[in-house]
């Protein structure tokens, strides 16, 4: 309750912040209806493109995602072709991952990589929830009016800061994540084009065995 509080403080500092500095406003009470999907996010499910970028490039591939708040997930690679099928599983314990285009298709880790989990919402709130140095902004996205949140993300990587999600006040769906480094170029950028707040995820999809499990589950 106190961390809900402190939220709702900044909330309020935000809205403050943005009539004084000639930004969009926060909308209030899109703010508390977003506030109250995310938090009561138990497991998502998406269809999103993931863009990494370097100093020199930069790489996009299309995915389809689903984790659950408590920390599983499953992310598969979907396009470009050539890397068609690559697919990540964490099942709360142990990191899977699945080449169909190499001899040992599976190989097992439980090394964690932050450019692969930031890229989830569950990551994101987790972040939100608990930095001290979050941020609540308005933005419009595709002509659309969004809530944009930020929060700092925890360990010291070089080009991993801060990120933000930006949320239609409409739908509540979150739209577009980033991920910024120190000096606020954008590293990561995934565009949601489909999202589905709390799917019925079966403990199946967050395994991987040498029958990989399809993903029409979600």
């Amino acid at each position: 309750m106190k961390k809900l509080l402190v939220i709702g403080l900044v909330a309020i500092c935000a809205l403050i912040l943005a009539a004084c500095g000639g930004g969009e406003r926060v909308d209030a009470s899109a703010y508390e209806r977003i506030h109250r999907a995310l938090m009561g996010m138990e497991s998502f499910a998406a269809q999103a493109s993931v863009t990494y970028i370097s100093n020199n490039n930069q790489h996009t591939y299309e995915t389809i995602m689903a984790a659950r708040a408590s920390g599983e997930y499953r992310i598969e690679v979907v396009g470009p072709a050539q890397v068609a099928g690559n697919t990540t599983v964490f099942d709360g314990t142990t990191i899977t991952q699945f080449n169909p285009n190499v001899a040992g298709r599976i190989l097992t880790t439980t090394t964690e990589a932050p450019e692969r989990v930031e890229i989830l919402v569950t990551q994101f709130m987790r972040n939100f929830i608990n930095s001290n140095d979050v941020a609540i902004s308005a933005a419009t996205v595709d002509e659309s009016l969004t809530t944009v949140l930020e929060a700092s993300i925890p360990g010291d990587h070089p080009h991993m800061a801060t990120s933000r999600l930006w949320v239609n006040n409409e739908t509540l769906r979150p739209v577009q994540l980033i991920v910024f480094d120190g000096g606020g170029n954008e590293r990561i950028v995934v565009v949601f084009s489909q999202f589905e707040y709390n799917v019925n995820l079966a403990d199946e999809i967050f395994q991987i065995t040498e029958e990989l499990p399809e993903n029409e589950g979600f």
